[in-house]
């Protein structure tokens, strides 16, 4: 199956590092012309030679802007009024005991890991409908099904990202537009490797602190290591092709079984 994404705007949201790099890379590799945000020019500019090294040719445009706010939002659609593909992979998450987590750090997550994907949804889905064509994608966790003691308020914010998901695309029926949701389960990223050593003895090599995390915090995978991010891009790209135009409002596991279901 050849993934041809030529011709197509791809933002993807929190994208330089983790999961969000990959992401962009995998849809530059398939031609897309991508759109990497952070909120750092540094960080971006980083991104972006990351990109080119890896997808030599690519075309990578820099969005330098906090995408939680207002006020970063109105950039990007200044500078960027149409895009063919969102990826609304911006999230924060943190361990916390749950009876410490004030009302401040709750509006946090919810502004960060839910508003922001809702206010770009609401941005760019109505000209996506209007040409009829186009693709909204949110990047979940299983911890939307399977809420973590230690981080509560993360695992709440990504089950409200499921009904976001179904929601807009209940919106976007008969369109051409696809919205869907990518259930990401335990990945090998910077943030996730930080996580690791804060619920795992920091003295012990990293292949046996990821062996533990996996056995002592999240048993239930049946793949029973860390996800690469590649592996997620893998699914997103599909999701944003031509290909995929009959998966609408649906929640797609990339999970390594992490979920106990044998409902998608």
């Amino acid at each position: 199956m050849r993934l041809d994404l030529t011709g197509t705007v791809a933002l993807i949201t929190g994208s330089t590092q983790g999961i969000g790099l990959a992401i962009a890379t995998g849809l530059a590799g398939a031609g897309a012309h991508v759109i990497v945000n952070g909120r750092r020019a540094d960080g971006t500019e980083a991104a972006r030679e990351s990109i080119l090294s890896a997808v030599p040719g690519a075309k990578v445009s820099m969005l330098s802007a906090d995408l939680a706010s207002e006020e970063g939002a109105g950039t990007a659609s200044e500078r960027f009024p149409d895009v063919d593909i969102l990826v609304n992979n911006l999230g924060i998450f943190g361990s916390e005991d749950a009876l410490e987590i004030e009302d401040d750090e709750w509006r946090q997550y919810f502004e960060t890991n839910v508003l922001s994907a809702v206010r770009l949804t609401r941005m760019y889905l109505p000209r996506m409908m209007d040409r009829r064509w186009g693709r909204v994608l949110y990047i979940a966790s299983d911890s939307a099904y399977v809420t973590p003691i230690e981080m509560i308020h993360y695992g709440v914010s990504k089950t409200a990202l499921l009904g976001v998901s179904r929601g807009f695309a209940k919106v976007a029926a008969g369109s051409g537009v696809t919205v869907n949701s990518v259930i990401a389960g335990p990945t090998h990223t910077g943030g996730v490797e930080d996580l690791v050593y804060e619920l795992v003895d920091r003295s012990v090599p990293w292949e046996e602190a990821q062996r533990r995390f996996m056995t002592e915090h999240r048993p239930q995978s049946l793949l029973q290591r860390l996800i690469e991010p590649e592996e997620i891009a893998n699914m997103v790209v599909y999701l944003s092709s031509r290909q995929a135009s009959a998966t609408t409002g649906g929640a797609l596991r990339v999970d390594g079984g992490y979920v106990d279901s044998i409902a998608p």
